[in-house]
C-alpha cells in the first residue's frame, strides 16, 4: 500500500497546539500563519512531538465505526484492547505480558503526576538523565521530590551521547533516592539503549532498591540498525522493580485522544497505580482512545513501516543540508524518535541570539535547548522532522538565508 507522507494538510483553525502561534512572553493564540498556503508568511512549526502525516485508514476506519455508535457514554475497554496491547509487545519486543498487568492512563506525562507523590515521599530524590524531557522534572519538583541528574556524556567528535554509570552509581547509592525516570528511546538525543547499557543501568537501581520509572514512549520509532529493548523485558527481577510508560500516541500520531498504557507486573506497584489514578477521579477510559489504539496495533503496522523509511530519510536530508550550507550546525546521531538534537555551537551565538535568529527573523518554531536542562541544552535545539520533506526543506532554506 502507498502512503503520501508528502502530503500538506492545513491545520490552522483545527486546535492544533503544534501550529499554535506562540509568543515571545509565553503565550499562544492560533491563527493562519498555519495555513500552507501563506508561503513566507507562515510559521514553520518543527517543535513538539506531533507528526504532520495523516493517521493511517484503519484507525480512521475504526473511530468512524464507533462514532456511528451514536452513544457515547461511559467506556471501558474491550478483552480486544488488552489482547493487542499483549500481541504488539510480543510481536515487536519479544516481551510477554499479561493481560492484567495494563492499566490505562490519559497520558504518560499525566501518570507521571499522578504516580509520583504515591510512590516517593516529599524531599526524596529522583534521578533523570539531562538533557531531558522537560516534564520529567516538572512532574519529580510537583511531587515535592529533588531533582538529581544524572547527565548524560556528549561524545561531539562521534555526535552520540553515552550513560555516565558511575556517577548514576555514586547518585543511587544516597539513601534519600527512590526513584530514577529513564527514558528509552531517549528524548531528546535520540539515543536507543542497548539490552547491556540498560541491564548495567538496571542492576545499578536494583543494588540500591531505587523504583525505575520507564518512559517507553518512543519505542516503536526505531531506526534501521537499532532494536528497542523493553526494559521490563530484560529479566523478572528487573520487572518487579519497573513501571513501564507506552503509548500510540507518537507512534500513530494519536496524542489528542489521550491514551497510555502503564505496564506493572509487580502486584503491589500495580495497585498503588491504580489507586492513584482513582485518588484523582480517572474511573474508566475515554472512549476513542482504546478504539484507536487496537486499531493501531492490529492492522497499522504497514504504516508505521513505510513512516520510519520517510522518517529516516528525512533526517539524511538535514544532515547532508546542514553539511553543505550550514556546517556550523551537527546534527546528533539518531537511532530512535523523530526528533532531532542539534548543535548549534559553532554558530558562535548565544542561545537568546540562536532562539531570536529562528523564530523571529526565519519564523521557524523548533524547541529551545536549554528547556531540557541547562547543564546539556546551551547551544542545542530540537527539530522535529515528521512532516513533509517540502515543509522540511523550506525550514532549512530559511536558516540557511538567516543563519548561513
Amino acid at each position: 500500500m502507498a502512503f503520501n507522507f508528502d502530503e500538506i494538510i492545513n491545520r490552522a483553525h483545527t486546535g492544533s497546539v503544534k501550529h499554535k502561534l506562540i509568543k515571545r512572553d509565553g503565550q499562544s493564540e492560533q491563527t493562519d500563519r498555519a495555513n500552507p498556503e501563506m508561503g513566507e508568511d507562515r510559521l514553520l512549526q518543527l517543535w513538539v512531538a506531533d507528526m504532520d502525516f495523516a493517521v493511517a485508514e484503519p484507525i480512521i476506519e475504526a473511530l468512524h465505526k464507533k462514532l456511528d455508535d451514536r452513544i457515547y457514554g461511559y467506556f471501558t475497554p474491550e478483552k480486544s484492547y488488552f489482547d493487542s496491547v499483549v500481541n504488539w509487545c510480543g510481536r515487536r519486543y519479544d516481551w510477554e505480558i499479561d493481560p492484567d498487568w495494563i492499566k490505562l492512563s490519559p497520558g504518560v506525562v499525566p501518570a507521571l503526576y499522578i504516580m509520583l507523590p504515591k510512590l516517593t515521599k516529599p524531599g526524596d530524590k529522583v534521578i533523570v538523565q539531562r538533557p531531558i524531557y522537560p516534564p520529567f522534572v516538572s512532574s519529580v519538583q510537583a511531587a515535592g521530590c529533588e531533582v538529581v541528574s544524572n547527565d548524560l556524556v556528549y561524545d561531539r567528535e562521534n555526535l552520540r551521547y553515552e550513560m555516565d554509570f558511575d556517577d548514576l552509581a555514586e547518585k543511587a547509592a544516597d539513601p534519600d533516592c527512590t526513584a530514577v525516570i529513564l527514558c528509552s528511546p531517549h528524548n531528546p538525543v535520540g539515543r536507543v539503549w542497548t539490552k547491556e547499557e540498560l541491564t548495567r543501568f538496571a542492576q545499578i537501581c536494583l543494588d540500591n532498591n531505587v523504583l525505575i520509572i520507564s518512559d517507553e514512549i518512543h519505542c516503536d520509532l526505531i531506526y534501521d540498525d537499532h532494536k528497542f529493548v523493553a526494559m521490563a523485558s530484560i529479566s523478572d527481577e528487573i520487572a518487579d522493580r519497573t513501571i513501564t510508560c507506552m503509548a500510540p500516541s507518537k507512534t500513530f500520531n494519536l496524542a489528542g485522544l489521550k491514551s497510555s498504557q502503564i505496564i506493572i507486573s509487580n502486584p503491589e506497584l500495580r495497585q498503588t497505580f491504580t489507586d492513584a489514578i482513582a485518588s484523582v477521579g480517572l474511573y474508566g477510559s475515554n472512549g476513542f482512545g482504546p478504539i484507536a489504539t487496537e486499531a493501531a496495533y492490529n492492522h497499522g503496522e504497514e504504516w508505521l513501516e513505510a513512516a520510519m523509511t520517510y522518517i529516516q530519510d528525512n533526517y539524511a536530508f538535514v544532515r547532508d543540508y546542514f553539511a553543505e550550507h550550514i556546517p556550523g550546525i551537527k546534527v546528533v546521531k539518531p537511532e530512535g524518535t523523530y526528533l532531532l538534537w542539534v548543535d548549534c555551537r559553532d554558530l558562535g551565538y548565544s542561545q537568546e541570539e540562536l532562539v531570536s535568529k529562528l523564530l523571529d527573523e526565519a519564523k521557524i518554531h523548533f524547541n529551545d535547548g536549554v528547556t531540557f536542562g541547562p547543564e546539556g541544552g546551551e547551544g542545542f535545539m530540537r527539530i522535529n522532522i515528521a512532516t513533509s520533506r517540502l515543509f522540511l526543506k523550506q525550514a532549512l532554506d530559511r536558516m540557511k538565508r538567516v543563519l548561513g
